[in-house]
């Protein structure tokens, strides 16, 4: 797993959050999240925050915003958490989770059971930004 700030990626982000628990990459259509390893990520202690300053840089409720979970550190995520997400008036275009860890699939299922709208799970960090570029969405 590799991080954005690795990849010639970067120069393309237009603006990087850093924050104490992760870093949020800002592309033209998608975001990428890079959390830190071992934090448990909650709507009030994590994501309220991303989601606000994502939405004031871009000035979008999201649902024309593909979010990208690269997983390059081992992390909890809230799952039940993504209802106070949607339940604030957020939306995404699709989430895609980037992860080859073994776990990765449980977690994926956990999340779908919560997630509203399109999830896909890819291998690679390239791979999912492809599929952002050209705006896919759909679930294979």
């Amino acid at each position: 797993m590799i991080s954005v700030k690795q990849t010639n990626l970067y120069s393309e982000v237009l603006k990087e959050l850093n924050y104490s628990f992760g870093n949020v990459f800002i592309f033209n259509g998608f975001i990428v999240s890079e959390m830190n390893q071992g934090i448990n990520v909650s709507w009030s202690n994590h994501a309220k925050q991303i989601v606000e300053d994502v939405s004031c840089y871009l000035g979008t409720d999201g649902s024309d915003i593909i979010y990208i979970s690269n997983r390059i550190n081992s992390y909890a995520v809230m799952a039940a958490d993504w209802l106070k997400f949607f339940k604030s008036n957020y939306y995404l275009k699709a989430y895609y989770i980037v992860s080859n860890k073994p776990t990765s699939k449980i977690n994926f299922v956990v999340e779908n059971l919560f997630f509203k709208n399109k999830i896909k799970n890819f291998n690679s960090l390239y791979e999912a930004v492809n599929w952002a570029k050209k705006g896919i969405v759909e679930v294979a």
